[in-house]
């Protein structure tokens, strides 16, 4: 990942936008969809390295599954503050994804004035639908929300619920950083939680453009793309 990041040529719109955050210490969630992860690894490696140091190392919520393992090493290795933990899954509401912990320490990070990078339709999806979950620690810790969009490209996109992106070396970046949104307490959660995927969405097609990276529809799109069959009330076909 670090290696793709240095033998690529990076484009960087807004980058004043964290910079600002992330020197003041002044806190914020960014959010990137998690088909980026394999690319996010830009930020440490080529963005914030040429910044005046931040009194807290940028964290990332990574699920407690085999995935996250080793996403976990990478964001050690690119010296970053991984917080394991996800939320539960409906079907299995026995199984205990470490949500609630995840929860305490992204809310302590945020609130010593920390960067907290979180994937709003993670860790299963559907593919760049945002959750709820950024918009409840954002209200819960009066912290805005950046949004953030790389991409990078030639790519392979893989066979996940994702299609995660796996760009080669010497590849073409970018990054796109916009915001902040404000994320009032007494502000409709859902209806921030639209405005947080329109706007990531804006951000992540921007950064596919000046990459070059081909833009997939997404999966309402797809919804709509596919032939309807006809109703059991409809009249049958004469000759």
């Amino acid at each position: 990942m670090a290696l793709m990041v240095r033998t690529s040529k990076w484009e960087i719109e807004g980058e004043e936008i964290l910079k600002e955050h992330f020197e003041n210490n002044k806190g914020a969630i960014l959010a990137a969809w998690h088909s980026r992860i394999f690319v996010m690894s830009v930020l440490p490696a080529k963005i914030t390295s040429r910044w005046k140091k931040a009194e807290n190392p940028i964290s990332m919520i990574i699920s407690q599954s085999r995935d996250g393992a080793f996403i976990t090493q990478a964001a050690i290795h690119l010296h970053l503050n991984p917080i394991r933990g996800s939320a539960a899954n409906k079907k299995k509401k026995d199984k205990d994804k470490g949500g609630t912990e995840a929860l305490r320490l992204a809310t302590r990070a945020l609130k010593k004035g920390g960067v907290v990078c979180m994937t709003p339709d993670g860790p299963r999806g559907p593919r760049e639908e945002a959750g709820l979950g950024p918009i409840r620690i954002a209200q819960l810790t009066n912290t805005p929300i950046i949004l953030w969009g790389v991409s990078a490209a030639p790519s392979k996109r893989a066979k996940t619920w994702d299609r995660l992106v796996l760009p080669g070396l010497f590849s073409k970046g970018a990054v796109v950083f916009a915001g902040p949104m404000e994320v009032p307490r007494s502000a409709n959660a859902d209806e921030l939680r639209a405005e947080l995927e329109r706007r990531l969405r804006e951000a992540t097609r921007r950064a596919d453009e000046l990459a070059g990276l081909k833009i997939l529809p997404y999966p309402e799109q797809l919804d709509e793309a596919t032939p309807q069959l006809p109703s059991s009330s409809s009249q049958p076909a004469t000759e």
